[in-house]
């Protein structure tokens, strides 16, 4: 059996979803896994109640059993490190994208914009960094867009004048097949030291990973 269907089955198995598989140099295999996701009622948003996040004990679960079924199935690995998604979580389909409505995302195409679609924008371009919003078309369709500035970001300390004119702002209409990669932009608050989107996690000895 390969190992993306090993890794798959056995995470859906204990009900968690995989988000990715990765092998790294040194025999290292590291699987990342989350909670299922529904999209929460206007109950839970108006009594502010937290999305769920995954665990240590959650990690240590999914640890044991793949560590067990990969055994079964003979797969060559060193060391197996589960986690939860990190601040540069990839999105991978229509529900990871409704999820992440509203918030910043790196996207790269799978082939540059074209001279016909550029206007402004290089016809080369295919990475872009922009809000993530759900657009409907003429027809009724439902797509998705990113929008961003190409103003360059103030430095810290750096004061804006209040006459400055803001950067235009531009869009990108695109369709999840026509992307090679989307993630959450990897964006830190340093006041806080929290990440924006989900808790970070941090490796242990035994290969799972813990709140930092």
């Amino acid at each position: 059996m390969a190992l993306q269907q090993i890794v798959e089955q056995t995470v859906a198995g204990l009900g968690y979803d995989l988000v990715e598989i990765e092998r790294s140099a040194g025999g290292l295999l590291r699987v990342t896994i989350d909670l299922p996701w529904t999209a929460p009622t206007s109950e839970a948003v108006a009594a502010g109640v937290p999305e769920p996040f995954v665990t240590v004990e959650d990690c240590e679960k999914v640890t044991r059993q793949l560590q067990f079924a990969l055994e079964v199935d003979g797969v060559d690995y060193k060391r197996l490190e589960v986690s939860s998604p990190g601040i540069d979580r990839p999105l991978r389909n229509e529900q990871d994208f409704g999820r992440f409505e509203g918030h910043v995302i790196d996207l790269t195409l799978k082939a540059p914009m074209g001279a016909a679609a550029a206007g402004q924008v290089s016809a080369t371009r295919k990475k872009f960094r922009g809000t993530l919003e759900r657009v409907e078309g003429a027809d009724g369709a439902r797509g998705w867009q990113i929008v961003w500035s190409d103003a360059p970001e103030p430095k810290p300390g750096q004061k804006v004048s209040k006459k400055r004119l803001p950067a235009p702002l531009r869009a990108l209409g695109f369709v999840l097949d026509e992307l090679r990669d989307a993630r959450l932009a990897p964006i830190v608050d340093f006041k806080g030291r929290k990440a924006k989107t989900q808790p970070g996690f941090s490796d242990i000895d035994d290969g799972t990973n813990v709140p930092d």
